[in-house]
């Protein structure tokens, strides 16, 4: 398995719609989130008549004999939300105060550095290790999801070395499972089922907003799985004496790909947004733009047109993006052009055609 390509790819998975152009959390589009691949708390899901799923499921097809062994990995976001607070001690009263006191503010501003309330996100991963078929057939594989609410807090400090205000990042908890099956369908065939659901707990799921729920959901969940000792059949082009079987594979929220190098079947990656069998990061991308359905050129160039304002907010506002634009800032200007357009290859037209 070629293990860089398959991560390239999702990684890009991962941060689709993370963080939109403009990349400032001031810009519309990035005050209400949009994210694929988003697995809801159960009650939140039922209160909305499952319009907003609760469960992710992907089947697919395997062949090998029953010592062939299966490996799963689950990835997705975790949403902490970054509250910003102004220290509104009467300065009269600073040096006297035994407690500071804090207000919450959109934005807090400290000798030139500007900190935003926003929603982070931190990446996680849940594996189910390498289990052999005849196992998974026999008993079943499930795994908890678990990660418990936390809260932490940084004081930026002014140039006297006072406290200024607090950013306060708080993460509620995910309560979940990973289900992992294999089922014989007939001698050296087996399909295999990774049910994924989100049990946390939600009160008042019935008046929650959707950003409350987001706070408690798995945001861009896709799975990866790899197989030993056996291969994958693609479920877009399945062999003629499989399409049948392949046909009766039910998915939901995300589809299971072939990834690696073409012609390679022993790692499919199964994603909430619409791929195909080997897809590929152009070798021209220069890096992560979080919107991986968009022409780098276009947003590398919209990027440098930015006034100094709104890539001040930019660098200040998220790491990720403070990255993204430095790279680009720093793009070299061939970088820049090969971006402009390649050819990757001709194809004969049919005789007859226009």
């Amino acid at each position: 398995m070629n293990t860089a390509a398959v991560e390239r790819i999702a990684k890009a998975v991962l941060y689709e719609g993370y963080m939109l152009y403009p990349y400032r959390p001031s810009a519309v589009k990035n005050q209400q989130r949009f994210n694929f691949g988003v697995i809801y708390p159960q009650s939140y899901s039922q209160a909305q008549k499952g319009t907003d799923p609760w469960v992710m499921q992907t089947e697919c097809l395997v062949q090998g004999a029953t010592l062939a062994a299966i490996e799963v990995h689950l990835k997705f976001l975790q949403l902490t939300a970054r509250s910003v607070e102004e220290r509104c001690t009467p300065l009269i009263d600073r040096e006297k105060a035994t407690e500071m006191v804090f207000a919450p503010v959109k934005s807090l501003e400290v000798d030139g550095r500007k900190f935003y309330a926003w929603e982070e996100a931190v990446e996680r991963e849940i594996t189910v290790p390498l289990t052999s078929l005849d196992e998974l057939v026999r008993q079943p594989q499930q795994l908890l999801i678990v990660f418990p609410p936390s809260q932490t807090r940084e004081a930026p400090l002014d140039r006297n070395g006072r406290v200024a205000g607090r950013l306060v990042r708080t993460q509620q908890a995910i309560d979940g499972a990973i289900y992992v099956a294999a089922h014989p369908i007939r001698e050296g065939v087996y399909k295999i089922v990774v049910r994924v659901k989100n049990v946390t707990p939600l009160e008042d799921a019935e008046s929650t907003s959707r950003e409350n729920a987001l706070l408690r959901s798995l945001i861009s969940a896709h799975l990866v799985l790899g197989v030993q000792e056996g291969e994958f059949v693609s479920l877009l082009d399945p062999p003629g004496e499989l399409r049948e079987i392949a046909s009766d594979c039910r998915n939901v929220g995300a589809f299971p790909v072939l990834v690696g190098e073409e012609g390679q079947h022993d790692t499919m990656l199964s994603s909430p947004i619409i791929l195909y069998d080997y897809p590929q990061i152009a070798p021209e991308s220069a890096g992560d733009l979080f919107d991986g359905t968009e022409i780098d050129e276009i947003l590398s160039l919209r990027i440098m047109t930015m006034t100094d304002e709104e890539k001040r907010e930019m660098r200040q506002s998220d790491e990720r993006a403070r990255q993204m634009l430095e790279r680009t800032e720093n793009l070299p200007v061939e970088q820049l052009m090969k971006l402009h357009g390649v050819l990757r290859g001709l194809r004969p037209l049919k005789e007859g055609s226009q």
